[in-house]
């Protein structure tokens, strides 16, 4: 078990370190204008669509902008009904992370964190808040490349195989795997940089990536659905919401595997750009089809949840 165990904790590790990083960089670096954006754009669901978008990208985290989300709802800053473009920007915004995962520049990871060492000693702020963007870039691909050592004695043991139902049912192992995978580690960007490892070393077929991808999205809601834990009735709206949607999603992508998989050549020539093209495709059509009924989906929940907050949204709407 040492030689699966000590290169994925090592390199999930590793890449879930230089996402904080970065995360932390960009935050320096825009300051307050994150928060600030979530409360003053979003008046409407356009707005707010496009509020969560950018705040997802400059985080590089659907999940943190999610929980901020369900956060400032618990508090009555914003309503459920203004935090519903929020989360269908969120995942726009998160494709960003993986379309960047996809430019395959593993061999610049180690020059990308000394760089951002020797900026860090610079004597200005916004080029420290900078070296710490560099260090979180390069610990990302390192990471990356560092998981794909365990797809050797993945192969080694059959646990590939087994996983993909040796071929019988891929795209349900695909999808359960994505799901607990996500869930586990907190980190779709993580799970579809494996899948995209995986995939590019043709130790997974293309249907069983594309599961994992749809997975993943289930899986990320896990981080929204526990940061509801004594929250008020408005702020489980907002992780139902988010649920919701990416399980509507999923379920409604999940039959087109076999035809995406025939029209992923036409993406791109290189493996980890056909996955990742693959979810900015899906989440793009996800939310840009639900956007037009922000309002009516922001009823509905709140018809399966009501609480007594609907008139204070009213009010503040009005």
């Amino acid at each position: 078990m040492r030689d699966l165990f000590i290169p994925f904790a090592t390199g999930i590790t590793i890449f879930l370190f230089g996402l904080q990083v970065m995360r932390f960089g960009l935050e320096k670096l825009a300051g307050h204008r994150l928060q600030d954006w979530l409360i003053r754009f979003t008046e409407t669901p356009s707005r707010s669509f496009l509020t969560g978008i950018v705040s997802t990208a400059l985080l590089q985290s659907s999940s943190a902008v999610t929980v901020l989300t369900i956060s400032f709802v618990d508090l009555g800053i914003l309503t459920f009904a203004q935090s519903i473009g929020i989360i269908l920007g969120t995942n726009i915004g998160t494709t960003v992370t993986t379309e960047i995962l996809a430019l395959n520049i593993e061999d610049f990871s180690l020059p990308i964190i000394i760089v951002g060492i020797l900026l860090y000693f610079l004597p200005w702020d916004r080029i420290s808040s900078l070296s710490f963007v560099c260090i979180g870039f390069g610990c990302i691909f390192f990471g990356m490349e560092t998981m794909q050592w365990l797809a050797h004695p993945l192969q080694e043991r059959g646990i590939i195989d087994w996983l993909m139902g040796n071929g019988s049912y891929p795209i349900f192992s695909g999808l359960i795997t994505g799901t607990l995978l996500t869930a586990l580690i907190q980190s779709s960007s993580a799970t579809i940089a494996i899948a995209m490892g995986f995939y590019s070393s043709n130790v997974i077929s293309l249907p069983f990536a594309i599961a994992v991808v749809f997975g993943s999205n289930i899986g990320t809601c896990v981080t929204g659905l526990l940061a509801t834990f004594r929250t008020n009735t408005a702020a489980k709206q907002v992780a139902a919401a988010h649920f919701l949607l990416n399980v509507a999603g999923v379920v409604c992508f999940t039959p087109l595997i076999p035809m995406i998989v025939s029209i992923a050549p036409m993406l791109s020539d290189q493996s980890a750009q056909q996955l990742a093209h693959i979810q900015t495709l899906f989440n793009v059509i996800c939310s840009v089809l639900v956007l037009p009924f922000a309002t009516q989906f922001a009823k509905s929940i709140m018809w399966l949840f009501p609480n007594q907050s609907i008139s204070t949204w009213q009010k503040k709407a009005g």
